[in-house]
């Protein structure tokens, strides 16, 4: 693995030679010039550049799907742009993580920007499936990330204080942000906040900010039965714990359609929810559930318990504590909204009130469970599409392509402002 490279304070030298060139108007233009920070304008003329290489690298990351933990030729990918862009790049980071750091011209805050590079496995799509396959987005999310990095590279001599891009494998197994966090990148780059895009059932054009929200974490529960009549008992038990739930799981795009529209109402059906699904298999019963808030989390532990309790013998374990919920910071979330209605139109932004039921943990929990920061959903719904074609882990998963542009003027503009050192004044 190459090292991380050593963080560094850069002086605004150049930025006080310019101005000591010359006194009066022209040396305080070129001065300005110089001092002036990233334009929305300028993020968007380089936007347009590299829109239709970002558009060819994310159907060759496509063309070549790699699982969680496998995702090697996509990282050489990763690696080649971003080196190529001017970034310092590690590799091998928390398996087949990648690191580019981004240092700007002048001093400012450190800020990073996350990424998931893995595939879906082919037991987690719907349906099933023969092989991995890109159904969650994961290679428009790093199409996004390697355009703002290339946007921003371009831009560096107006760009403040340092971006850290964070490439991270396996975020499907809920393992690639422990493995990254584990290898000590958030400590070694001195990251102050966190951000992030992920696909989204909304029409391309759109955003949904999750301040406050995020997504349910998840936990798994197994109970053993004895007896001669074991599996009619765990039959019925199954159906007793199924019974917990406050929401049922989707079964159809109208069910999808449902949810995408309660998640967007406030103090909707979805604010507080169990959805949990148990199945029997001879003498045991496999529990799986997401819930929300994540405190509701011991209240179900404790239902499962007393419903096994009236089965002689039974015997209930909980493998791991539950996965955390994703809870995104309601201050950051705030500031970001207002930040994409300014860029693209009061439109342009939508807000959800609750975290979608269906959807499995996002171990993104573990960053903001360190660092503030924000995770937002990217809107990849062609008009007059079904439902499945934007909404993750669905077979016929198609996003728009379109939205690759929009995530990156996004994402620079935004990252670009929260490295500057004014950011403070936002707050």
């Amino acid at each position: 693995m190459e090292r991380f490279p050593a963080r560094r304070t850069l002086l605004a030298g150049v930025a006080g030679a310019g101005a000591a060139i010359a006194w009066g108007a022209a040396g305080r233009g070129v001065a300005d010039e110089w001092e002036r920070p990233v334009q929305q304008g300028s993020v968007d003329a380089e936007a347009a550049r590299v829109k239709q290489g970002l558009i060819q690298l994310r159907r060759d990351i496509h063309r070549h799907p790699e699982g969680p933990g496998q995702e090697q030729r996509t990282a050489g990918v990763v690696a080649r742009e971003l080196r190529a862009a001017g970034l310092s790049v590690s590799t091998g980071v928390g398996g087949h993580g990648v690191v580019g750091v981004l240092r700007g011209s002048r001093p400012g805050r450190t800020v990073a920007y996350r990424a998931d590079m893995d595939a879906v496995p082919p037991t987690d799509i719907v349906g099933g499936g023969p092989a991995p396959a890109h159904l969650c987005g994961h290679d428009v999310h790093t199409a996004v990330a390697l355009g703002v990095a290339q946007v921003l590279a371009r831009l560096r001599r107006h760009l403040s204080g340092t971006v850290v891009f964070l490439f991270q494998p396996a975020e499907e197994t809920l393992s690639g942000a422990r493995a990254m966090i584990d290898a000590g990148v958030l400590e070694r780059t001195g990251v102050e906040e966190i951000h992030a895009l992920h696909c989204g059932p909304v029409p391309v054009g759109r955003f949904a900010t999750t301040a406050g929200y995020g997504m349910p974490g998840q936990d798994k529960a197994e109970v053993t039965l004895a007896g001669p009549d074991a599996p009619d008992a765990a039959r019925r038990l199954a159906d007793g714990i199924g019974e917990l739930a406050t929401v049922a799981l989707p079964q159809t795009p109208a069910d999808l359609e449902r949810i995408v529209a309660e998640a967007q109402t406030p103090d909707g059906p979805l604010a507080r929810f169990v959805a949990i699904r148990a199945r029997a298999q001879e003498a045991k019963v496999s529990v799986s559930y997401r819930c929300w808030p994540q405190e509701r989390y011991l209240e179900v532990r404790e239902h499962i318990r007393s419903l096994a309790q009236s089965y002689p013998g039974a015997a209930v374990g909980f493998p791991t504590a539950p996965f955390p919920a994703m809870l995104c910071p309601e201050r950051e979330g705030r500031v970001l909204a207002h930040h994409l209605r300014r860029t693209f139109g009061r439109d342009a932004v939508t807000t959800l009130h609750a975290a979608f039921p269906p959807f499995s943990g996002e171990d993104f929990a573990l960053y903001l469970n360190r660092l503030p920061g924000t995770f937002t959903f990217l809107g990849v719904r062609t008009p007059a599409t079904p439902i499945t074609r934007s909404y993750p882990h669905y077979p016929d998963f198609a996003p728009d392509e379109r939205a690759i542009d929009l995530g990156v003027r996004a994402m620079a503009g935004w990252l670009a402002k929260r490295t500057h050192q004014a950011v403070a004044e936002d707050r």
